[in-house]
């Protein structure tokens, strides 16, 4: 059983935000047998919250431990269950005779949270990348620089601002400093709090629900030295959580901490802030990470390459750095299918391996405008062009827009202001309309999924 459910964790971990996994999944321990899968929750009421939202998401990762989808059953620690017996005819579990079926039991006391409210402890292996793994070039120089500064306390600002488009190395900085300043320093060891913006939002709303507001209070503002967050355009028109944040972030001001975000967007961009936040948050200093020039993305395929101590022949190097110049981790993804690849055939690395391999990825071919974008999306869609930049709200012509908003984004230098123009929408509409569509990608949700092919087969 163990190994059964630790490997539907690791699925679980890939396919649900970190937030999620870390607050819900993990606390959970587990038992199969015949074709159930029985998950023990520290309380009734994250029994009750993973039965309603995570079951499904949990019986899909256990079918692929387990060779069949399971039926999934939430009981809270202490509670008397019913031992998992053969399914009957109807597939369902049958329950010994005089047994009650399991489920969470009236509770009279509080409900609690499943962990103590404290800062999440980001201990040294939570941290997957170092400095040494950084390849550094002009694009990436400055957030390079200003970050080893934070952590040496060299750098004359105790906050930093870490801004690029997705997949360009912001979660690498942000981790390689978390393991430097955690490992570094000799004497008392910095208390340092690593997570996404969702997680803190969802460690907020769970305080407010089960009355425990104070501690988490006293968790973020008096039990942390150095606070990593990533991702904080997730706080946009959330005003409760703002409000919280903000206050959280003059308290650690006020006690000289450091302070590092990341986002995918500039400050300017980040509408839908409380002001006061925003100053707050632009108030150190900015770092943007631009996307790598070719020579860069060679030197980083060769790094990859001597991870992997396999020999990458210098004409594949080009062709991949040349075909893939937007995102460093499809870039990293692509190496490692080629290397696994090259593995599976037993065969050397070549040129044509390479063309094999490329063309499951989005390669660079001629320049994408905004007429072509629109003219994609229209047909995508079932939309005209003036039925996507109306101002109709029906959910298909505001989906279709989002994706076209996120696709701009990705193939123009167009600004966001720019394309709000060009849709006569607001750049805050931009912003909110890719968010939301990055957060379905992240999260592999049905929809997620669908625009992810949506996106391939632009190029296609």
């Amino acid at each position: 059983m163990e190994t059964i459910w630790s490997q539907t964790k690791q699925l679980l971990e890939k396919t649900l935000s970190p937030g999620l996994f870390n607050l819900w999944i993990k606390p959970l321990a587990a038992r199969a047998c015949d074709g159930a899968l029985e998950l023990v929750a520290p309380n009734a009421f994250v029994a009750a919250w993973v039965r309603e939202r995570l079951s499904d998401s949990i019986a899909e990762a256990a079918a692929v431990a387990m060779g069949a989808r399971p039926q999934v059953f939430v009981v809270e620690a202490g509670a008397t269950a019913a031992p998992i017996a053969a399914p009957s005819a109807s597939g369902r579990p049958r329950r010994q005779p005089g047994q009650r079926p399991a489920g969470p039991r009236p509770v009279a006391a509080p409900l609690t949270l499943p962990v103590a409210p404290s800062a999440p402890p980001a201990l040294a292996d939570r941290f997957r990348f170092s400095y040494d793994e950084f390849v550094v070039g002009p694009s990436n120089e400055m957030a390079y620089a200003a970050s080893k500064g934070i952590c040496d306390l060299s750098l004359s600002a105790e906050q930093l601002f870490i801004s690029s488009a997705p997949g360009l190395g912001k979660t690498h900085l942000i981790q390689a400093m978390g393991r430097r300043i955690l490992g570094g320093q000799p004497g008392r060891q910095p208390r340092v709090a690593y997570l996404s913006a969702e997680e803190f939002a969802n460690r907020l709303v769970m305080a407010i629900k089960t009355k425990q507001v104070e501690q988490f209070k006293a968790a973020f503002r008096e039990n942390v030295d150095v606070l990593l967050l990533e991702d904080v355009h997730f706080f946009r028109d959330k005003p409760r959580i703002q409000d919280e944040l903000l206050n959280t972030l003059k308290a650690l001001n006020a006690r000289g901490c450091r302070l590092v975000f990341t986002s995918s967007f500039l400050p300017k961009e980040l509408s839908g802030l409380d002001s006061q936040l925003l100053s707050r948050i632009n108030s150190g200093f900015l770092a943007v990470i631009d996307k790598p020039d070719l020579d860069m993305r060679r030197r980083i395929l060769a790094r990859k390459a001597a991870v992997h101590q396999v020999l990458l022949p210098e004409e594949v190097s080009t062709l991949l750095a040349d075909k893939l110049p937007s995102d460093v981790r499809q870039l990293e993804s692509c190496l490692q299918n080629l290397v696994l690849k090259a593995k599976l055939l037993n065969c050397r690395i070549s040129v044509d391996l390479a063309w094999d391999v490329l063309r499951h990825y989005d390669v660079a071919q001629a320049p994408v405008s905004l007429d072509d974008i629109v003219s994609y999306v229209c047909d995508v869609y079932r939309l005209s062009p003036d039925q996507l930049k109306s101002k109709s709200r029906k959910r298909q012509y505001v989906l279709a827009r989002n994706t076209a908003f996120l696709l701009a984004r990705q193939h123009t230098d167009l600004s966001l202001a720019d394309i709000g123009v060009q849709f006569n929408r607001r750049h805050s509409t931009v912003v909110k309309g890719i968010t939301a569509l990055e957060r379905h990608l992240s999260l592999k949700t049905p929809l997620g999924r669908e625009l992810e092919r949506t996106i391939e087969q632009m190029r296609g």
